[in-house]
This record gives structure tokens, C-alpha cells and sequence, in this order.
């Protein structure tokens, strides 16, 4: 990894804004941990939302059931999804932003991305793809390519890709399985965008 990412990634390792510097008006309600992959060499941007308790436990991003769908979504291996000559990984928030009362994972901090994903992503212009996922990754990644609603932002993957370069955005929703019953109600996901994704992946991983 080139020496001015390398000295990004530490920073963002020792990162406290979301603690210090509270944009959202309540600080974070654990100790960060920030859990991020950057690369010099990946092709291929994983953009997700945030951590939730179980990445925060175990510091290795998507180690849950919405990255076991993920990496089937993709057609890799877990050996293939984390390797970082492969896949960067960049979430929206670098650490998990606790729960609501009802026990859902909050959204990502406000203060993350405007504080270090420029910066990064400028550190890594040898991506060509971005997997954009869920609300959150598409407003950042998409600006004024994002519709109304995150099903038609992702219906419309076909246009959005086309639309993008430098590199190429392909809005995906969330894996979580919570968003199963969505899947049931759009099978064009998978019959359509998934068989054109799993082939963006092949030409792209060594």
C-alpha cells in the first residue's frame, strides 16, 4: 500500500471526531473502532453503510449474515471478499453508530464521511467500480443520479452505470435480511442486475 494511504489509514484508526466532535448533537456510545479497507491495488469499491455489532465485535467488515448474502450476491468466496488486492471496502460511517430503542442499528455518523472519504477515495484512483449500498452510499455516490426512492435508484441500475465513469456506480440495496421481502417483490434484482454484476466482478479480480 503506497505510503500516503498507509499514513490515512492510521489516522483513521486512531480517529475520535464522532466522540469529540459531535455533528449529530449525542456522542458515539462505545469507544470507536473504526473498521475500513483500504487499498492501493482493489478495483473494486465496497461502499456499505456502517458496522453493526457483530463487525464492531470482531473488527472484520461484513463478517455477518448480510455478508454471507453480500458475497453470494457477488458469486466470490469469503477468502476472495477479503482480500484487499481484490475488494476495498469503505463504509459511509467507519464505526458501529449503536442502536434505537427498538434495536435497530442507527444510522451511519454524520461527522465520518465528510471527514475522511474524500480524502481517501482520493488515495485510491485506481477504482473502477463502486458498489453503492444501500440509501446512505447512493445520495454520496450518486448526487444528482439518485431517485426518489431507494427501489427505483436500484431499477434504474442500468442507466445509473451507464451514466457513471471514473468510475463506474452500480446502486445496489442493502444486504440485510431484513430486505428479503423486497427481493420477493423485485425479482428483476436477481434475474437481471445480479447476472450483470457477478460479470463486472469477473473482469475485475484477478
Amino acid at each position: 500500500m503506497a505510503d500516503s494511504l498507509i499514513s490515512l489509514a492510521a489516522d483513521i484508526s486512531a480517529c475520535r471526531v464522532c466522540v469529540e466532535n459531535t455533528a449529530a448533537g449525542r456522542s458515539l456510545p462505545h469507544q470507536p473502532r473504526p473498521v475500513v479497507v483500504p487499498s492501493a491495488t482493489a478495483r473494486i469499491l465496497i461502499a456499505g453503510q456502517a458496522p453493526g455489532t457483530k463487525v464492531h465485535a470482531t473488527g472484520l467488515p461484513f463478517n455477518d449474515a448480510s455478508g454471507d448474502r453480500l458475497r453470494a450476491w457477488l458469486g466470490v468466496s469469503r477468502d476472495e471478499f477479503y482480500d484487499p488486492e481484490k475488494f476495498a471496502i469503505v463504509p459511509m460511517g467507519f464505526c458501529f453508530p449503536g442502536q434505537d430503542a427498538k434495536g435497530g442499528d442507527l444510522p451511519p455518523r454524520r461527522e465520518c464521511a465528510p471527514a475522511w472519504r474524500s480524502r481517501l477515495l482520493a488515495l485510491m484512483p485506481q477504482i473502477e467500480l463502486v458498489l453503492a449500498i444501500g440509501l446512505y452510499a447512493h445520495s454520496w455516490h450518486l448526487g444528482p443520479l439518485r431517485r426518489a426512492s431507494l427501489t427505483q435508484t436500484v431499477m434504474d441500475w442500468r442507466e445509473i452505470h451507464g451514466a457513471t465513469s471514473a468510475p463506474k456506480v452500480l446502486p445496489l440495496p442493502h444486504p440485510s435480511w431484513r430486505n428479503s421481502g423486497w427481493i420477493k417483490k423485485n425479482p428483476w434484482f436477481e434475474t437481471e442486475l445480479l447476472p450483470f454484476l457477478r460479470s463486472e466482478i469477473g473482469s475485475r479480480i484477478p
